[in-house]
């Protein structure tokens, strides 16, 4: 027999699936959460490996934060640095395998923030109808 919504909202108690939910979650946006990690991910999939390239695409990151991110994104097996020895040092960043498991993730971002971009421009205009209309 099936539960009534009422009565699911009712049970208030986290079962194992719901906290095993949330930790997943957790551990995503641990891993990926922020403004700036999945946005140097994209632009370092689209052939940006130079520490100046990367804080060239992403919009509004300071030199301080990129290098924080890109640690973290080190750490957690996306990217990794290489560090050419010579005269001058050069310094690039390159994609792991793993990052290609973000693929579907990018994608689903991609299209609600569309989505969503799309709906805000929509009532902000009906908003300003409706002002206009009075």
């Amino acid at each position: 027999m099936k539960k009534t919504i009422k009565e699911e909202v009712d049970n208030k108690e986290f079962t194992d699936e719901c906290n095993a939910v949330l930790m997943a979650v957790s551990d995503a946006l641990y891993a990926i959460g922020g403004k700036w990690k999945l946005m140097i991910i994209i632009a370092m999939a689209r052939g940006n490996k130079r520490f100046t390239e990367i804080q060239r695409k992403v919009n509004g990151i300071s030199a301080r934060v990129l290098s924080n991110e890109l640690k973290e994104l080190e750490i957690n097996g996306f990217i990794i640095k290489k560090v050419a020895v010579g005269y001058p040092v050069s310094i690039e960043y390159e994609l792991l395998p793993y990052s290609q498991t973000l693929k579907e993730v990018v994608e689903a971002m991609t299209k609600w923030g569309m989505q969503h971009r799309y709906k805000i421009r929509t009532e902000s205009h009906l908003e300003i109808s409706k002002k206009k209309a009075k």
